[in-house]
């Protein structure tokens, strides 16, 4: 039957011989002799082990788990359980991955907007990138808010057409203003604007917020820290602050 030394087994199986070592010491690849000179041999069966090892280690599988599965006496039993449990460990490790990469996407975008480069800068688009979701959960509620009134609107719209009703097109050109105001009080109650030039995070009057011109994700406004008036990235209020809030 041959025999290989720590240094064979290594080369056979593809790895390093402090590997092989450290196997021994963990006693899940342990030699089935020593030479009379001391020195570890293997027999064909450790080589087979070792690549069995060497495989279930490229799995992701952890040295406890392979050493629990090697110890059973019926590692079918165990197989099973541990190769679902490396599964989820290895899907959330995707997750993960792919949402780094997501975010990594969308820095690089953001910045391609950003005339100069600065810490700064770099600073007020990751402080948009995770507030991102609490300002989803805002624009999802004022949607909630606004479809009675587009449902009242449009069902009067059709009965005034398809049978001359009048009535509840004026119900809701009396309820629309009313509505449409304090739907926008709340809202900008519950949001907040970046300044690009301080990068101070604040809160325009009522007034000042509702008449400015503004695009899906900025408003212009007048930032009460530095006096810059341009276009503010809208954020949503409540998170942890960045910079001097006012």
């Amino acid at each position: 039957m041959s025999k290989y030394t720590t240094g064979e087994i290594a080369k056979l199986c593809g790895v390093t011989v402090r590997t092989v070592q450290y196997y021994d010491t963990r006693g899940i690849l342990i030699p089935s002799e020593l030479s009379e000179g001391g020195r570890r041999l293997y027999t064909e069966e450790d080589v087979k082990r070792m690549k069995i090892i060497c495989f279930l280690r490229e799995l992701g599988l952890s040295i406890e788990s392979i050493s629990q599965l090697l110890s059973e006496k019926d590692p079918g039993s165990v197989i099973s359980l541990l190769l679902d449990q490396q599964e989820a460990v290895l899907k959330g490790e995707i997750g993960e991955r792919e949402e780094m990469l997501r975010k990594l996407e969308e820095l690089k975008a953001g910045l391609k907007s950003v005339q100069e480069v600065s810490v700064d800068s770099i600073g007020d688009i990751a402080y948009t990138m995770t507030n991102k979701e609490e300002l989803k959960k805002v624009h999802a509620a004022l949607l909630m808010i606004a479809i009675p009134l587009g449902v009242l609107q449009w069902t009067s719209i059709i009965l005034w057409i398809t049978k001359g009703i009048r009535w509840l097109f004026l119900v809701w050109a009396v309820v629309a203003i009313p509505y449409a105001i304090a739907a926008s009080r709340w809202y900008f109650r519950k949001v907040a604007y970046l300044c690009p030039q301080c990068h101070s995070v604040f809160k325009p009057t009522f007034k000042d917020a509702f008449w400015a011109r503004h695009t899906p994700a900025t408003r212009k406004l007048t930032c009460p820290s530095c006096g810059h008036h341009g276009f503010c990235v809208e954020v949503a209020e409540g998170s942890e602050v960045k910079g001097d809030a006012s």
